[in-house]
């Protein structure tokens, strides 16, 4: 024991955590989506883990990389290049002051990632060395749910439907790293009900991922990528495999950009393409990007008749499922139902501050895609076979960034996208967007900027504002509005929406952070229980506001507090009201081993509609963003301990209480009782050769 607390000394938590703005554009991207659940953004934050340890040459970075910090807004990132242009490279950090948009707590929240002056890249580590010697990850985590839900049960019936697995959820991941140029590893996951070296997963794990992910080898070869990887075109009008965001509290924060190519090791089981990729520089204005991906996707599968007597049949799917859950008979059946081919790539053409590029993409389903018919779908896309192609371009004039994305698909249709960011003064950006979106406009991988998902069947115009008035001061927000020329889900008519949000921030940074925002939306949605032949569209208003309250006690412990309050109403129906009530205790020392975070939450809503979605902290490289609503409580526990650099235990218990019900969940998720309990383990082993 004498030995043994020396040797705890000298291994405090260093482990990275996300920034708070990344967090909450995290937060926002879910709002917007009306998404919720665990998520692994692992390739959304490791970038910042390593340029926390390598940080980025402020006279050097290019605009992809200073995206990837996340922590910029596009506006500061225009006048910082237009700056370095003007006057030459930066001296010090703190000479970031003098370029418009740049305060000093934007200067204090990026200064762990940014320098000036760290030299030149070496492009002579040979390929051997880099496969050999780096840091090693190993991660493996344990999860469950300790109350039964009913697709554990066993059914009187023996033909019902139920979870052939077991409901433990299991994780590994190996990642190699060689700084920021070299990267391989395995990704292996087990969602709660699948099965586990039996019935449809013989081979075990239910996902396996794998990369081999090579970048700036070579001035002429950018990126090679082998196995699963990331594909992002122009402004995501055609393609945009990774992480896109869209409407957020960081209202200039709209143009998407960065590297094409990029590595995959998450576990998500849609978002990725799986194959080779290479992007090659042959000058310094140009790089030229080629892909090709096959992969097996879920799909729920139909049959097709191909004679008048209906004696032959060819099998086509009418949606794709991307869930990644294969846990039920009818899960398993439609998975991998349909092989997805896709080739393209991208042209660019750039010079210091212009940016032009010619983008394609080709995709092949070996079984035809025929949607059911539903009105609202008329014009989407059915068949095996699609061509799209696109033109994207960025010119940077003084403070004005001007941007857009223009895409083609071969049925006609056009989708275009334009925009511009400019610094009206040192304390006021403004960013404004464009969008329109036709109703036959078809990509089935696209991921643009929108009110709604998939790129099509909408026209809007969006205006963004960032002010810093005084030091500390930051007031952002923004005015979105939109139309729908065609039906939507769950909406039959044409219809139009619009929304704006504000916050005002004060931060005296390393102390205290506190923000008030309001965000209000209005859209339609089809009247409820509507007893006319036809379907009334009425308007449906959402009104959230938050009072958020960070305050650091000390170096080691930091409290915050979270109040949120909102209605909604559809017309047809009494207003639903709720509030949410957060408070979280973060202990994190420097000088000892152990470290926990945990929170206490009291909420009540009338319905899911009127829902909150708050970022919990949770075992490390993984995210809960779950929506709070119904009427209840909420807590969790997590707990680290780190005796030695080389090695991470974590401990994770979280407890929903719903006061209001005698059952969670619905379906075969459903647990007899008010009480839904998440039990999680992981352990993380690293070492450097």
């Amino acid at each position: 024991m004498n030995g043994f607390l020396p040797l705890c000394a000298q291994a405090p938590d260093t482990s990275y955590r996300p920034p708070a703005e990344v967090i909450e554009f995290i937060e926002d991207y879910l709002q917007n989506t009306e998404g919720d659940g665990d998520f692994d953004f692992n390739t959304l934050f490791e970038e910042l883990a390593f340029y926390r340890d390598n940080p980025i040459d402020l006279n050097r970075a290019t605009e992809r990389d200073l995206l990837e910090l996340r922590l910029l807004s596009d506006v500061q990132i225009v006048n910082l290049i237009s700056y370095r242009q003007r006057a030459g490279p930066l001296l010090a950090v703190y000479e970031l002051q003098v370029i418009p948009g740049f305060d000093l707590p934007t200067i204090r929240g990026i200064l762990p990632y940014v320098a000036v002056g760290t030299g030149l890249d070496d492009y002579q580590v040979p390929v051997g060395r880099m496969l050999t010697k780096g840091k090693n990850e190993f991660f493996v985590r344990w999860q469950r749910i300790p109350e039964k839900q009913r697709g554990y049960r066993t059914p009187e019936d023996p033909e019902a439907n139920r979870y052939l697995g077991d409901p433990n959820q299991l994780y590994f991941r190996y990642r190699h790293t060689y700084s920021n140029k070299l990267s391989y590893g395995l990704t292996a996951e087990k969602d709660r009900g699948e099965e586990f070296f039996s019935g449809s997963n013989p081979q075990g794990f239910d996902y396996y991922s794998a990369h081999f992910f090579l970048r700036d080898n070579k001035e002429w070869l950018p990126a090679v990528a082998l196995g699963d990887y990331n594909i992002s075109l122009g402004q995501g009008l055609i393609l945009f495999s990774g992480f896109g965001g869209g409407k957020s509290s960081f209202a200039t924060q709209v143009k998407r950009s960065g590297r094409t190519l990029l590595p995959y090791a998450s576990v998500n089981e849609a978002l990725f393409l799986r194959g080779a990729g290479v992007s090659v520089a042959p000058t310094d204005q140009l790089e030229i990007t080629a892909f090709a991906s096959v992969r097996k996707r879920d799909g729920n599968l139909d049959a097709v008749d191909t004679t008048f007597f209906g004696e032959s049949l060819i099998r086509s799917i009418t949606s794709f499922n991307e869930s990644g859950l294969h846990r039920t008979s009818g899960e398993i059946a439609d998975e991998g139902a349909v092989s997805q081919f896709n080739t393209g790539g991208a042209i660019v053409w750039k010079g210091p501050n212009w940016r032009l590029g010619l983008n394609s993409l080709y995709t092949r389903l070996n079984r035809p895609l025929q949607r059911r018919a539903r009105p609202y779908n008329r014009f989407y896309f059915n068949g095996d076979e699609l061509w799209n192609t696109s033109l994207d371009y960025s010119y940077i004039y003084r403070n004005v960034n001007f941007f857009g994305e223009t895409a083609y698909s071969d049925n006609g249709a056009l989708a275009t996208m334009n925009g511009l960011l400019i610094g009206l003064d040192r304390r006021i950006d403004l960013a404004l967007v464009y969008r329109n979106y036709a109703r036959d406009y078809q990509a089935l991988n696209a991921n643009g900027f929108a009110e709604t998902s998939g790129t099509r069947n909408e026209e809007g115009i969006y205006l963004g504002l960032a002010v810093r008035p005084a030091e500390g001061w930051t007031v952002t927000g923004y005015f979105d509005q939109w139309r729908h020329p065609w039906l939507r889900f769950n909406l039959d008519s044409p219809s139009y929406g619009r929304e704006y949000r504000a916050r005002v921030t004060y931060e005296i940074r390393r102390a205290l952070r506190i923000y008030l925002e309001a965000r209000h939306e209005t859209k339609f949605i089809n009247a409820p229980d509507n007893e006319t032949a036809f379907n009334q569209p009425i308007p449906r208003e959402l009104f959230q506001t938050r009072l958020h309250i960070a305050r650091n006690i000390s170096k080691a412990l930091e409290l915050r507090t979270r109040i949120d309050w909102g209605y909604f109403d559809n017309q047809a129906e009494e207003r639903q009201t709720g509030f949410a009530l957060l408070q979280d205790v973060l202990y994190r020392p420097m000088d000892a081993p152990l470290s926990f975070t945990a929170r206490y939450a009291l909420y009540q809503t009338d319905s899911y509609d009127i829902r909150f979605y708050h970022y919990e902290n949770n075992l490390l490289n993984t995210f809960a963003i779950p929506a709070y609503y119904n009427r209840g409580s909420r807590f969790y526990l997590n707990v680290r301990y780190r005796p030695v650099p080389a090695f991470t235990l974590e401990g994770r218990i979280a407890q929903t209480f719903w006061s209001d019900q005698e059952t969670i969940g619905t379906g075969l998720d459903e647990i007899n009782g008010p009480v839904r309990t998440e039990v999680a383990l992981q352990i993380k082993y690293q070492f450097t050769r």
